[in-house]
């Protein structure tokens, strides 16, 4: 009976050691799952990033041709209402309609002969009779158009 003690205390140790031992590896194994698995998270989560970053992008995108669209829009509609405005003008004498189907051109011509003088003149003095011109043709047009359009009208209206 005494060798039934021993070997049944030799099995309860064994039992006892390979239990630790297993508890020991289950949780060794376990780190590594745990490790594994948050690398995974961490991909995921890095991937969901990754979409997240694209689907914002796509979306400033979206958002800049909208806007893209929305400013050329506004500019077909503008140029819509100026060239309406431009027809709506009633016909006058031939020189007054030579003068104003000139008027526009002209100016634009003068402009850019003023900025290429300015551009390719760098000499002060010259600079500021330039910006002088500039200013009177400046003036001139803006009376121009605006300074006798009452005139006109009051004209029209009689039926002169």
């Amino acid at each position: 009976m005494d060798g039934d003690w021993f070997g049944l205390a030799a099995s309860a140790a064994g039992g006892g050691v390979f239990g630790v031992i297993g508890t020991a590896l289950g949780r060794v194994a376990g780190y590594f799952e745990q490790r594994q698995s948050n690398a995974f998270e961490e991909k995921r989560w890095t991937h969901e990033l990754s979409l997240k970053r694209m689907a914002m992008e796509l979306s400033q995108q979206e958002a800049d041709t909208e806007l893209s669209l929305a400013e050329q829009k506004g500019r077909w509609a503008g140029l819509s209402s100026s060239l309406s405005a431009d027809a709506a003008i009633p016909d006058s004498y031939p020189f007054v309609n030579a003068v104003r189907a000139l008027t526009r051109p002209t100016l634009t011509l003068l402009l850019w002969v003023i900025t290429t003088l300015v551009f390719f003149n760098v000499e002060a003095d010259l600079r500021a009779r330039i910006t002088e011109t500039a200013v009177f043709a400046a003036t001139a047009a803006t009376l121009w158009w605006f300074g006798d359009r009452t005139q006109l009208s009051a004209r029209s209206r009689r039926g002169a």
